[in-house]
């Protein structure tokens, strides 16, 4: 149950219980007052009759049913007469009253109380037709009042949700002229969306600036190495140097992709041919179903390139690549790839456990950048069999 339909429950709870205890209490203070009103002129009729029958020995005429008979009155004051005391009685739409009267016989009279009843049900009627109306007007404003929470919160968990998926400029904004607790937590996000944005494009600056000034000295670096005399030493040192400058260009790479300044250049070719032309021999490519698809050659090459180079550094043969119809998929026969990689992304300087081996966890993350500038969906996922496997669906 979302928060709006929880505040209108409630709020019809309330009122609902609120409704019924004001019309219980409402209903019993009538109905206590009326009778007692008629329980009063009932005993005030019999003091009359019993008045008028010691002076004259004869009961008044048609007046309150007067009667010295035992079985016109209810039994229970008939019991309470006969051991000597007065008492009153409502029973059958009507307000006895009597007491002991000559020769143990019972002196009562009764008073018509329909018209206490229905002034009574009346009372209810109207209390539960405003009860009614009153819950329907509370549980409506409740509703209204709900659904504004509702529908401010469902905005800034939208704008968070943005935000959380990389879009640190997504800002909720104003929400309305309230200045509530809502209000508040809108401001928080916003300003640690701002201060997350401000602290990612400083580390981005200096990862991008770390690796433009360490190109060039790697570089003539990469040169001197060339000019070593042959041997086992020159080589560990060159390849080496090698290492370090694929991972300065693959961090000038994820810096222009963090930095949102890559754009594709799109054609339509065919990607059976595509993929045989950039793949590596070491790649098995099998083709069940070719078609034409509108991609940048450069960038899908830098995605595959990727992946394969990812499967086999740290996946175990054969690495195959399968093309059917627009889908690419690339498989290894390794240990798949760990449960934090496939629940958050791909990682930069993050490989996962010990058993896909090394890296700096550049290429999973550069193929991912590379995919959304495509405009394509890079999948990550394991092989029921075994093995990790990477999607990549184009257009």
């Amino acid at each position: 149950m979302n928060l709006r339909r929880q505040i209108a429950v409630t709020v019809a709870a309330v009122s609902f219980l609120v409704a019924l205890s004001v019309g219980l209490l409402v209903h019993r203070a009538s109905a206590a007052q009326h009778t007692g009103q008629s329980r009063a002129n009932a005993e005030a009729a019999l003091d009359a009759v019993r008045d008028y029958y010691d002076n004259t020995d004869q009961l008044p005429s048609n007046a309150w049913n007067a009667s010295l008979d035992p079985s016109a009155a209810p039994p229970a004051l008939v019991r309470l007469a006969g051991q000597g005391h007065q008492g009153s009685l409502l029973t059958g739409g009507r307000m006895w009253a009597a007491a002991p009267g000559p020769d143990g016989q019972v002196l009562s009279v009764s008073i018509d109380f329909t018209a206490d009843q229905r002034a009574i049900a009346d009372l209810d009627r109207t209390i539960t037709v405003s009860a009614a109306l009153s819950v329907t007007v509370t549980v409506l404003a409740g509703v209204l009042v709900a659904h504004r929470i509702s529908r401010r919160l469902r905005t800034a968990a939208r704008t968070a949700r943005t935000i959380a998926q990389g879009d640190l400029a997504a800002r909720i904004g104003p929400l309305g002229r309230a200045r509530d607790e809502v209000a508040e937590l809108a401001a928080a996000v916003d300003s640690m969306s701002a201060v997350l944005s401000s602290r990612l494009a400083r580390e981005q600056r200096f990862t991008a600036d770390v690796a433009h000034e360490l190109r060039t000295p790697l570089t003539g670096l990469l040169t001197a190495a060339g000019l070593l005399p042959p041997g086992r030493p020159t080589e560990l040192v060159q390849d080496r140097v090698r290492v370090l400058c694929r991972l300065t260009e693959d961090l000038l790479e994820v810096s222009r992709l963090d930095a949102g300044a890559e754009r594709a250049e799109l054609s339509v070719l065919p990607l059976g041919a595509l993929l045989r032309r950039i793949l590596p021999e070491s790649a098995r490519l099998e083709v069940r179903a070719d078609t034409e698809v509108s991609t940048d050659p450069r960038r899908l090459d830098r995605v595959l390139a990727n992946l394969v180079a990812n499967a086999e550094r740290h996946g175990a043969p054969p690495v195959l690549v399968t093309v059917d119809g627009p889908v690419v998929t690339v498989r290894d026969h390794g240990p798949g790839f760990p449960a934090e990689l496939l629940a958050d992304g791909p990682q930069r300087f993050r490989t996962g456990d010990a058993a896909r081996g090394h890296g700096h966890g550049l290429g999973l993350t550069i193929a991912q950048g590379q995919a959304a500038v495509l405009g394509v969906r890079l999948r990550l996922a394991n092989h029921p069999e075994g093995g990790a496997v990477a999607e990549l669906r184009l257009r």
